[in-house]
């Protein structure tokens, strides 16, 4: 069929959707904490998503890992690949639906700047060695990074993203304040923010953030099978006894007798992919035409989430995480990882904190002392901007007898 039959027939393609109502509108956006001239070139999300991608906090993530250590290989995904991942389905769900896909985008490409070195391990080492000092939560270290970490500005500390951009980011996965979680029970780094800009964290996200979120778990899930095929944990006859999984890796078994089996599976996840993305459409449409929301501002005050999986792909994903948690995150292999990132993490924590001397100087000279919450929060700030690599260099110098300097 030709492209301009396509266009003829096909009603619901991408180039046939029109604007949702209920799309973010970046024509009225409420604008920046700190107000500047509107770009002649750019919408206000396009110059998010391009003041994130020049972050120093966005290259770093070419060496933080999802699962595996950076140095395991060089095939396995990284924060900064996941992300772009994300990226990619964010804006094919938000086009198809008639969302913004550059809002979409932005917030897909910033939701991991705030993840430490090493994955969920070096997270939960982090969180446990802030215990004392409000603790370590990855989304309010993204936070963090946006609106103060990154100094790239003469008049204003972080990037100045717009209102939308950091609701997204901060809101993505629903309401931080229920009736079950207090404002005061938030990070710090979430509640000192909103106390001066607000981000309305009791409602829900725009429908751009909550597109990024599912986008979000739809790169994971898939990347994670890809990787863990890679890495030997688990085999494809394993997955086949999966719900859905399970009928498409069979079917593009079949379908492609004699083929090898790497190829076989980067097939499979591409169709689970598109799976995924069609299913979260669908329902997404429906729930759409039975609460006819006229703005975003309806769909941040609807009772539930207006993007969504189906119930039935629901319980897909849930087999799915049952079956990645025993034979991927549990495995040994990873466990032997997990358990080293978390002694390096620990060492270096210890150390900064009772001899702030020994951080480099822009970090060490804003540090209160030893053994305060000022400096631990500053050698937080630190030790989650490491990449795998500078944390494991760190540890080799510090602790390492045989290597000075």
């Amino acid at each position: 069929m030709s492209a301009a039959k396509a266009r003829t027939d096909g009603g619901n393609a991408w180039w046939a959707t029109p604007r949702a109502v209920w799309a973010t509108d970046p024509a009225r956006s409420r604008g920046r904490l700190h107000p500047e001239p509107e770009s002649a070139t750019r919408s206000p999300f396009q110059r998010d998503r391009d003041r994130i991608v020049h972050a120093s906090a966005f290259r770093r993530l070419k060496q933080k890992t999802q699962v595996f250590i950076a140095h395991e290989g060089d095939h396995f995904r990284t924060r900064l690949t996941h992300s772009l991942e994300v990226a990619q389905i964010a804006r094919s769900a938000a086009r198809t639906l008639g969302l913004d896909e550059d809002l979409a985008e932005t917030i897909a490409l910033a939701h991991d700047l705030g993840h430490p070195p090493f994955g969920h391990s070096g997270e939960d080492e982090l969180d446990a060695c802030m215990k004392d000092f409000e603790g370590f939560d990855h989304n309010a270290q993204t936070l963090r990074v946006l609106t103060k970490l990154e100094a790239r500005y003469p008049r204003w500390d972080g990037l100045n993203l717009t209102w939308e951009t950091l609701e997204g980011v901060v809101k993505h996965n629903g309401p931080l304040v229920t009736p079950r979680r207090a404002f005061e029970a938030l990070p710090l780094a979430i509640r000192d923010y909103c106390a001066g800009h607000d981000l309305e964290l009791a409602t829900w996200s725009g429908p751009e953030a909550q597109v990024a979120a599912l986008a979000d778990d739809i790169a994971y899930n898939n990347h994670d099978i890809d990787d863990g095929l890679r890495a030997g944990l688990f085999t494809v006859d394993e997955l086949i006894a999966l719900p859905f999984v399970g009928d498409v890796f069979k079917a593009v078994r079949d379908e492609f007798p004699g083929v090898a089996e790497e190829r076989c599976s980067a097939e499979a996840v591409r169709r689970l992919i598109g799976a995924r993305i069609t299913d979260l459409v669908e329902e997404t449409r429906r729930r759409a035409a039975a609460a006819e929301p006229r703005s975003a501002e309806d769909v941040r005050a609807m009772d539930t989430a207006i993007v969504a999986f189906s119930d039935e792909m629901r319980a897909h994903e849930t087999a799915l995480r049952r079956f990645l948690m025993s034979r991927m995150y549990r495995h040994f292999k990873v466990a032997r990882m997990r358990s080293q990132a978390r002694r390096i993490l620990k060492d270096l924590f210890d150390l900064f904190l009772r001899e702030p001397e020994t951080l480099p100087d822009k970090w060490r000279d804003r540090c209160a002392g030893a053994n305060t919450p000022e400096t631990a929060r500053i050698v937080c700030d630190y030790i989650a901007g490491m990449t795998d690599a500078y944390a494991v260099e760190e540890h080799r110098k510090l602790f390492n007898l045989e290597r000075w300097g």
